[in-house]
């Protein structure tokens, strides 16, 4: 079977369990990335069978449902949300809503092009201010000084492929995960630069990651408690729910997992201060050049 990069396989070995993109090939491995979980694997080519269309359609037709039902749940609590700040901003709706909010700045730095596309998507979905970096795992210690200067973000995520890899260890060693250790490294020079947790909110990790590590570093939220795979889109959820919680109300650990694809058992963290800050009065440029 001939197999190119980009083409979506499935591995006989784990019953075919996962969807996985072929990324790269070395002289013995294929290198695989996971379609919708943020896996990275290597396989024999033996090991591999090409997706057919149907099932590739199947498959994402099932994510793409809870995707979308997760969705619709954040949309409930955003609403609720929104509804809070109405009768806080208004005195109890005895004044008209003519206030302004200033949002969260988001840096998403992801080891994965076509999931910080996707991520990007949903940022945008949301209404959230994103800037999104794509950079191999290896040099996000090395980029994240530079690029938190430029951007000034109050939230950065740092994520991308990450897996626990037995041969090499047990899951308390660090030197058995394929990124972590670079997560870990990411997350302490950006503390170091800011090391108020919640001067500056931080999401680390990818599938499998040493979550004691990342959180040790200073991440507000990880992944991944229970070593297993966490979807593409956690992150984003995450970052939401931090985004628009004002900043004077803590976010609980479960409220902002609640509504995530993976939940506490691929994610978890510390509580953290929402970044949403709301202002009086709004004033609409046009008024305003009018009454100059």
């Amino acid at each position: 079977m001939d197999l190119a990069i980009g083409d979506i396989v499935t591995r006989k070995s784990y019953q075919h369990d996962l969807l996985f993109r072929v990324s790269s090939f070395t002289s013995h491995k294929v290198i695989l990335h996971g379609e919708d979980m943020r896996l990275i694997a290597d396989a024999p080519q033996n090991d591999l069978v090409k997706a057919g269309t149907r099932e590739i359609t199947k498959r994402k037709k099932t994510w793409q449902d809870k995707e979308d039902y997760s969705y619709r749940l954040f949309r409930q609590d955003y609403l609720l949300m929104k509804d809070k700040r109405d009768y806080e901003s208004t005195s109890g709706y005895q004044h008209s809503p003519n206030y302004f909010q200033i949002p969260a700045k988001v840096l998403h730095v992801d080891g994965d092009k076509t999931y910080l596309k996707k991520c990007i998507d949903f940022y945008q979905r949301f209404g959230i201010q994103v800037h999104g970096v794509h950079l191999q795992e290896k040099e996000m210690p090395l980029q994240i000084a530079t690029l938190l200067e430029k951007i000034q973000p109050d939230i950065i995520v740092v994520t991308g492929h990450d897996a626990f890899q037995k041969s090499k260890g047990d899951k308390s060693d660090i030197r058995a995960y394929r990124n972590s250790q670079y997560f870990v490294e990411t997350v302490r020079e950006a503390r170091r630069i800011h090391p108020h947790l919640d001067q500056l909110i931080i999401f680390a990790g990818a599938c499998q990651s040493h979550f004691e590590s990342l959180i040790r570093a200073g991440a507000n939220f990880a992944s991944s408690p229970s070593r297993i795979n966490i979807h593409a889109l956690d992150p984003v959820y995450i970052v939401a729910k931090i985004a628009f919680t004002p900043f004077m109300e803590k976010v609980g650990v479960w409220e902002a997992l609640r509504n995530t694809l993976t939940g506490e058992r691929g994610l978890g963290g510390i509580e953290t201060r929402g970044l949403l800050r709301t202002g009086l009065p709004f004033v609409d440029p046009d008024e305003a050049d009018e009454s100059v």
